[in-house]
C-alpha cells in the first residue's frame, strides 16, 4: 500500500512555513490556513492517506501527521498575533495626535446685543433695590388690557396692534393674545403680593405690524414697578435719572416731558441728552437736531390700576416704567435699523 511517509509530511510542513513567513496580513493567513489545514487542505489530505499504510506504518505516520497538524496551528496562531501587532503599531503610528501642530481654533459662542443689553439694564435696577420676575408671553385680555384700565371699547387700545389666540376661556370667556407689552405684570405682581413692591420685568412682547428699520413684530421690553406707602413723582425721577447715569455715563442729562398711558397719571416720557452731538442738536441724524433722545415711557400708577388689585389707592402709590432694550442697544451702539437684531446675521452679531 502507497501512502504518505515522515519525509512528504515534513517537506510539507517546512513548504507551509515557509509560505507562512511572508504572509504580512490576516486576509491572506486565513487563505493559507484554508491551503493547509482547512478540509481540503494539503496537509487535510496527506493525512487522510494515512489509512491506505500498513497497521505498523499507519502508527508511525499518524504521530508525525498529527505533530505536523499541532505545528502548523501554533504557528499560524502566532503568526496571526504578530500581524495583529504590527498592523496596531502602524494604526497608531498613523492616527497618532501630532502635538507639534498648532490646534484648530473651536468656535466660541457670545451672548446677543440684545441680552446684553437686558443684563445691563437689571444689574442697573438690581444695585437699587429692584427684583427681577417674569410672565406669560401668551397673556389673557384681562391682564394685558382691562387691568390696566384699557377695557373693552377704550380708544387707547388701538395703540397695541394685537396678535389675538383662537381661544376662549369657557368659565368667563375672556379671551388670549400674545402679550403687547410687559405691563401686565404690574397687575399679576401686585395681586399675588403686598406693598413695599419693586420689580422690573424683562421679556419678549407681539406686535402685528409691518417691520422697518425701527419697527419690529416681535421686540423685549423692560417693565419696572414700584409700590409703596408715600411714593412720589421724585422717586420716579430720581430713579430714572441713576439708571441713565448707570448705563450711559455719570454726565449724562435727562429730561421729562408729559406723555399719555393709560394706566399711569400723570404719564411721563423720559429722554437723555443725546451723547452723539453732546446735546447741541446741530445737523445730529441721532437725535434729529433736538438734542435729545427718548428712551422710555413712565408715570405714576393709576389709582384705578391700584384699586383694580385690591389696593389703597389713599395709602399707597406707585410708579412704573417700561423701556425696549434693542431701542437702548440701537442707541448705546449706533445701530441703525432694529431688524439686524434678529437677522441671525454672524457679521452683525461677531461685533458685540
Amino acid at each position: 500500500m502507497t501512502g504518505p511517509t515522515s519525509q512528504s509530511i515534513d517537506e510539507l510542513v517546512q513548504t507551509a512555513l515557509g509560505e507562512l513567513e511572508g504572509i504580512d496580513n490576516p486576509e491572506s493567513l486565513d487563505r493559507w490556513r484554508v491551503a493547509y489545514l482547512g478540509r481540503r487542505g494539503s496537509l487535510t489530505q496527506v493525512l487522510r492517506g494515512i489509512a491506505q499504510l500498513d497497521v505498523e506504518k499507519r502508527r508511525e505516520a499518524g504521530a508525525l501527521g498529527n505533530q505536523a497538524k499541532r505545528t502548523l496551528e501554533e504557528r499560524l496562531e502566532q503568526r496571526l498575533q504578530q500581524v495583529n501587532q504590527t498592523q496596531q503599531e502602524q494604526a497608531f503610528i498613523r492616527d497618532q495626535l501630532d502635538v507639534t501642530l498648532p490646534g484648530r481654533p473651536s468656535p466660541i459662542g457670545r451672548l446677543h446685543p440684545t441680552t446684553q443689553i437686558l443684563r445691563e439694564i437689571c444689574d442697573a435696577f438690581g444695585a437699587m433695590g429692584f427684583s427681577v420676575v417674569e410672565g406669560p408671553e401668551v397673556e389673557w385680555d384681562h391682564y394685558n388690557f382691562e387691568m390696566l384700565n384699557i377695557p373693552k371699547g377704550h380708544p387707547a387700545r388701538d395703540m397695541w396692534n394685537t396678535l389675538w389666540v383662537d381661544y376662549q376661556d369657557p368659565s368667563n370667556s375672556r379671551s388670549m393674545l400674545m402679550r403687547t407689552h410687559t405691563s401686565p405684570m404690574q397687575a399679576r405682581v401686585m395681586e399675588s403680593s403686598q406693598p413695599p413692591i419693586r420689580v422690573i420685568v424683562p421679556g419678549k412682547c407681539y406686535r402685528y405690524e409691518a417691520t422697518d428699520a425701527t419697527h419690529e413684530w416681535h421686540f423685549y421690553q423692560v417693565e419696572g414697578l414700584a409700590v409703596d406707602d408715600g411714593i412720589t413723582f421724585a422717586d420716579l425721577k430720581g430713579t430714572l435719572y441713576e439708571f441713565a447715569r448707570r448705563l450711559f455715563g455719570e454726565e449724562r442729562r435727562v429730561r421729562f416731558r408729559c406723555d399719555y398711558f393709560p394706566f399711569v397719571e400723570p404719564g411721563v416720557d423720559m429722554s437723555i441728552d443725546c451723547f452723539a452731538c453732546k446735546g447741541e442738536g446741530k445737523g445730529c441724524r441721532i437725535c434729529r437736531d433736538s438734542g435729545w433722545i427718548e428712551i422710555m415711557g413712565a408715570g405714576m400708577v393709576h389709582p384705578k390700576v391700584l384699586a383694580g388689585v385690591g389696593y389703597d389707592p389713599e395709602k399707597y402709590t406707585g410708579f412704573a416704567f417700561g423701556l425696549g432694550p434693542e431701542r437702548i442697544a440701537m442707541l448705546k451702539y449706533g445701530i441703525d435699523d432694529i431688524r439686524l437684531f434678529y437677522s441671525n446675521d454672524l457679521r452683525f452679531l461677531r461685533q458685540f
